[in-house]
């Protein structure tokens, strides 16, 4: 029997569900424990004001450690950079869409929305990058589960909410997406879109039977991005974009884009290689050096 850790969210529980289908598919018994996270108590509270260190893991990988639970399956944009000690990745499955997605009932692209407009976000990263582009739009905080986004839009507190790609494409609630947002105009969150299997470092059995799952092309990019994040000192409460693509020719291009959280000034750099950490040490070193801190002073990390 392998039993997977999960938070309770529809989200979570597709993906809990989606790895838990693939591992039977070999002939595994499987289980799912819903375990309720810090980040899932706190819905009325933002983001910022939680604090971002393991909000949604923390009482997972207690379960983990104490032996109740074999695997976690997170959103790998939750995950610290760092995993505490006794931790690893077991795998990294095929990536999902990793753009954003303007979600609106009327409007067809962000480019529509009348100055004014309320565009609903939780997401610091989101917001300051679309200041940057949108400096016009009303700005709210919009915290719930996928369907409470989508409830509140629907009831008229938005004109337009942010969303992830991915989530959507998952719970096949795509039918008020409007516009994907490219990396080039809305640089995605590190590990955006890919799912993380974290097992317990001394768990041979159980990372062998995960082998299966894991990707190497999203593997590489990921990795990639969580270096480059981890060089820059941010965590998932920054605004800080980073994206890691394949090219097709055997190198990976990777995005980063660091915004002030006033949305005056957005930092960009791009690299290409086919070593992911010395990609990911590569845009964080060419970031610092354009001035990336200066613009996320005093915010927070991790």
């Amino acid at each position: 029997m392998i039993r997977i850790g999960s938070r309770g969210s529809q989200l979570a529980l597709w993906q809990a569900n989606h790895v838990a289908g693939l591992l039977r598919e070999r002939g595994h018994l499987v289980e799912i424990e819903v375990i309720r996270t810090t980040g899932d108590r706190m819905q009325e509270v933002t983001f910022a004001q939680v604090g971002s260190k393991g909000m949604f893991t923390l009482e997972i990988e207690d379960a983990l450690a104490a032996g109740r639970v074999d695997l976690a399956v997170h959103s790998l944009k939750d995950l610290p950079t760092e995993l505490p000690e006794g931790f690893v990745l077991g795998a990294t499955p095929r990536r999902a869409d990793a753009r954003d997605v303007v979600v609106s009932r009327e409007y067809v692209r962000l480019a529509d929305l009348p100055a004014g407009a309320r565009v609903g976000t939780s997401s610091l990263r989101r917001r300051a990058q679309l200041r940057y582009l949108r400096p016009d739009l009303e700005y709210m905080e919009f915290r719930g589960n996928v369907d409470t986004r989508l409830r509140k839009l629907d009831e008229g507190q938005a004109e337009a909410i942010i969303l992830a790609a991915a989530g959507l494409d998952r719970l096949d609630k795509t039918e008020w997406v409007r516009e994907r947002l490219e990396p080039e105009v809305m640089c995605p969150a590190a590990g955006q879109g890919a799912l993380g299997i974290e097992i317990r470092a001394d768990d041979a059995e159980t990372a062998a039977v995960l082998a299966f799952l894991d990707d190497a092309e999203t593997r590489f990019a990921v990795t990639a991005e969580r270096v480059g994040l981890a060089g820059l000192g941010g965590g998932c409460q920054v605004p800080i974009g980073i994206h890691c693509r394949a090219m097709g020719d055997g190198r990976y291009e990777i995005l980063g884009a660091v915004a002030d959280p006033a949305g005056e000034r957005v930092i960009r750099s791009r690299a290409v290689g086919n070593d992911a950490e010395s990609l990911g040490q590569a845009i964080a070193a060419d970031l610092l050096r354009l001035g990336a801190r200066e613009l996320f002073e005093g915010i927070g990390t991790h």
